[in-house]
């Protein structure tokens, strides 16, 4: 919006929002899966966008399934070994071709000669890959995964592209713009010099720059593939949202976005003027961590991004949102502040920075609209007060986990029963960062931290305490009639059962969406996510499997009568 007064002119972002985000149709219930660890007879090593458009259409059209939530799938800062955790991307902004489905590529099916040679032995490396982490003890290898995939990109985005493909292509490359370019001379300029920006020549450090500018032109090889690569995987976006729809999926898929991003990737590049130089995103001490946590990531100057008119946050959500039914916001909390902590400072000694929560909200609701997508919360632990009475106000759903919703403020902290729950929220058992419901239910949880050295306290005290947890949870169960008779006091136990009843819990909660962690339909023991873990544990590279952890594929997982009996209890009437 500009104006004129008195010969003098000025310019100013409005943003005029509806009151609330899109809200789901009929209720519904789904899948929560961490794509990569979802592999079928046709991945090349770990699960990948074909994989998930298969999901969704077996899952909508057999099972009445309204929705897949998955994992961030944004770009990755390469490495040696690339940080497989997709929580600290080098870019919100794009997604990663590692995810792509090669032989979905269109291109793919008229290649010949060397090119088609080439690209079949590919295929029979990925095929071993593949082989491999379906065998026993195997873990995925996102960068033998990304080997393969960029030396077939490299045939791909060579080839000569037809008239329909062409125009397609341009109408891409015109509707991302400036942001397009700037990602693809990042990461052509990683490729050349690194991803340590610190080690860069100094003038390459400003996307701006004229040594910036002559590095594209340099490098225009290099820029064009990962141009290129950035709109197939887009491409085979859309297709597992088309996919999900055809299905029936009320819901679709529900893309994750990440709480920041890496502090040397694309994006703090690109928009460095919107991030704040020297300091790292993180929480401060609580009950659950006394030291606090620093996540490393660093966060958006508030000032900047009001002076820009938003600009970075909206082409952000609307990046996200063009092939979302939904999504999912990681620690929702950050639209209204965020615990700043000094790049290598204690994060006891970080503050809250606010954020203007109003002009947040509001280009969230208003891009949500155009793109007709729910938005989904993540707001676990702490929240201060009156920020999920906001968010339901402006109807972003929230995240409620079974294992946490409690009468906090009673004696013994009894669980709620179904009733009390929230209507607006995703009703879920687990999540990424916590054990499986099956862990949870035979304390291999606790057996697990103390294997690794994580435990504080006796592993016996530790063991009793989970146990009557278990016990009271397992009570709450026959009480509501979900759980047979005896089935908590020293009887026999059946961790199917048992499992069952938990999900039927979730259903019987006013809950909009339902959500079924996928490991857990197969008696999966392991979480995807260690916190607090390292190299001690294999975080983000474990296939999902079976409660004996043996690797499970798509197929097998269709064909489940584990799974199929699970979902009985769960799928809509």
């Amino acid at each position: 919006m500009a104006s004129d007064l008195d010969g003098r002119s000025a310019d100013a972002t409005l943003v005029v929002a509806p009151p609330r985000t899109p809200q789901p149709g009929e209720r519904a219930y789904g899948f929560l899966v961490q794509l990569y660890s979802l592999l079928s007879a046709r991945s090349w090593g770990m699960g990948d966008l074909g994989d998930l458009a298969e999901l969704a259409s077996w899952a909508g059209r057999s099972l009445g399934a309204g929705f897949v939530q998955i994992n961030p799938l944004h770009a990755a800062v390469p490495g040696d070994p690339t940080d497989p955790s997709p929580y600290r991307p080098s870019s919100r902004r794009f997604p990663d071709p590692v995810h792509l489905r090669i032989e979905d590529v269109p291109e793919y099916a008229y290649a010949t000669g060397a090119d088609r040679e080439r690209l079949a032995a590919l295929a029979a490396r990925a095929a071993g890959l593949r082989d491999a982490v379906l065998g026993a003890d195997a873990l995925i290898d996102r960068d033998a995964v990304w080997a393969l995939k960029r030396e077939a990109l490299d045939v791909l985005c060579a080839a000569e592209l037809g008239p329909g493909r062409r125009a397609a292509y341009e109408d891409f490359r015109a509707e991302q713009g400036a942001a397009l370019d700037d990602h693809a001379t990042w990461c052509a300029l990683a490729e050349a010099h690194g991803t340590d920006r610190a080690a860069w020549p100094e003038g390459l450090r400003d996307p701006r720059s004229p040594q910036t500018a002559a590095a594209r032109e340099q490098l225009a090889d290099r820029v064009e593939f990962h141009r290129r690569a950035a709109w197939l995987t887009d491409e085979q976006l859309a297709a597992a949202s088309r996919a999900a729809r055809e299905a029936g999926m009320g819901v679709g898929i529900v893309h994750d976005l990440a709480v920041g991003v890496h502090p040397d990737g694309a994006d703090t590049w690109a928009q460095h003027d919107v991030f704040a130089a020297g300091m790292s995103v993180g929480a401060p001490p609580d009950a659950f961590n006394s030291l606090g946590q620093d996540w490393g990531l660093p966060p958006w100057r508030p000032d900047a991004l009001a002076a820009t008119g938003y600009a970075a946050y909206r082409g952000l959500l609307r990046g996200l949102l063009r092939h979302a039914g939904a999504l999912r916001i990681d620690h929702v909390m950050g639209l209204f502040r965020l615990w700043w902590i000094p790049a290598g400072g204690d994060p006891t000694r970080g503050t809250y920075v606010r954020y203007d929560a109003d002009a947040m909200l509001a280009v969230l609701v208003l891009e949500a609209h155009r793109a007709g997508a729910v938005v989904v919360g993540e707001d676990l632990g702490t929240v201060e007060p009156g920020v999920r009475e906001r968010l339901a106000l402006h109807g972003v759903l929230g995240t409620s986990v079974l294992w946490f919703e409690r009468h906090w403020d009673r004696e013994g902290q009894p669980p709620l029963d179904p009733a009390e729950w929230r209507p607006g929220c995703v009703a879920t058992a687990t999540t990424h960062d916590l054990p499986s419901t099956a862990a949870r239910l035979t304390g291999e949880h606790v057996a697990l931290r103390h294997r690794l050295g994580l435990l504080t306290r006796p592993l016996e005290r530790e063991l009793a305490e989970d146990r009557a947890e278990v016990a009271a949870w397992l009570r709450d169960l026959v009480r509501l009639g979900l759980l047979p008779a005896g089935a908590a006091d020293g009887g026999a136990r059946d961790e199917e059962e048992e499992i069952r009843a938990v999900h039927r819990f979730l259903l019987a909660t006013p809950a909009r969406m339902v959500g079924v962690w996928l490991p857990d339909t197969v008696g999966d023991r392991r979480p995807q996510n260690l916190p607090g873990t390292w190299d001690q544990y294999p975080n983000w590279r474990l296939p999902v499997a079976d409660a004996a952890g043996r690797p499970v594929t798509l197929e097998q997982l269709a064909a489940s009568p584990r799974l199929r009996r699970l979902m009985e209890g769960v799928r809509p009437r």
